[in-house]
């Protein structure tokens, strides 16, 4: 009988694990808590980053990214565009000494997606991302039930489970604030808000149960979305910046969790982009 080396032995028990696990809650993968100095480096994160943007809203011809790439760059980018492509970019904001700004317990996840729709207008946009209880007709699977709680106005109170997979499956309820805006006629912005993550353990099942908001595998624990909307060229660029806050990556299981914490929020953007123009291009017939 041929005896398995013991590294070798080693690789296919984490193989089988890995097969095993998908069909797991993630609370039995392992449970974290979320902590305030976690929150505390978002905030700020989140603060700085705020205040680029909203120095990009104020000047003619920064509204978006591309407007301020260089201009063998920025052609490169709107040629892409101009192919349906979408454009991926991951950012970074540093604090006010040029430092990284970390999360003590968790990592902050920052992306930037822009798509052009060629023929659509700003008001077949805005009315595609205000009809929430249809989101989940445009954004599934990922988005797995979308509802509209409440609006006043430009103001929206929103719910959307979400079901994400990536070697693990993790099914979250969560609710956000979304604040619509204009710039001018030709340029609108959306900026929204998580209010509540829970992850929910048997969903689906009659004994589907939420865990409290910051407690269980820590796969989500805070996301903000900033849109901006300009109608030109024949159509709407449509610019989203994702910035997320997970859990950090455990001595031990990184081979389970990494791919999960750093793969979903750009596949997730990426997947809202391309779904989010192709809607737009279905509405005109495209």
């Amino acid at each position: 009988m041929e005896t398995m080396l013991p590294g070798l032995k080693s690789q296919w028990l984490a193989i089988l694990l890995a097969l095993q696990l998908p069909a797991a809650p993630s609370g039995e993968v392992t449970n974290v808590e979320l902590q305030p100095a976690t929150v505390q480096a978002f905030n700020r994160y989140v603060q700085l980053t705020e205040a680029r943007i909203n120095g990009e809203v104020s000047v003619p011809g920064r509204f978006l990214y591309v407007d301020v790439l260089p201009p063998e760059r920025r052609s490169q980018a709107l040629a892409a565009l101009q192919r349906g492509e979408v454009l991926m970019e991951r950012l970074r904001t540093m604090d006010r000494s040029g430092q990284t700004i970390e999360a003590p317990g968790g990592l902050i996840h920052h992306w930037l997606g822009v798509v052009f729709v060629p023929g659509a207008t700003l008001q077949q946009t805005l009315a595609l991302m205000e009809d929430y209880n249809h989101h989940q007709d445009v954004y599934g699977p990922e988005v797995v039930r979308s509802r509209l709680l409440s609006r006043q106005e430009n103001d929206f109170k929103i719910f959307y489970r979400l079901r994400k997979k990536k070697v693990i499956t993790v099914t979250l309820d969560t609710n956000h604030d979304v604040h619509y805006f204009p710039v001018d006629s030709k340029r609108w912005c959306s900026r929204s808000y998580s209010t509540r993550i829970s992850e929910v353990v048997d969903a689906d099942k009659p004994n589907e149960r939420e865990r409290p908001a910051g407690h269980g595998g820590g796969f989500l624990w805070r996301i903000n979305s900033y849109w901006k909307f300009e109608e030109k060229d024949g159509g709407v660029y449509i610019e989203c910046e994702s910035i997320s806050l997970t859990r950090d990556i455990p001595t031990g299981l990184g081979w389970l969790i990494k791919p999960f914490v750093t793969g979903i929020p750009k596949d997730s953007l990426q997947m809202t982009m391309g779904s989010t123009r192709a809607a737009l291009e279905g509405k005109n017939g495209k």
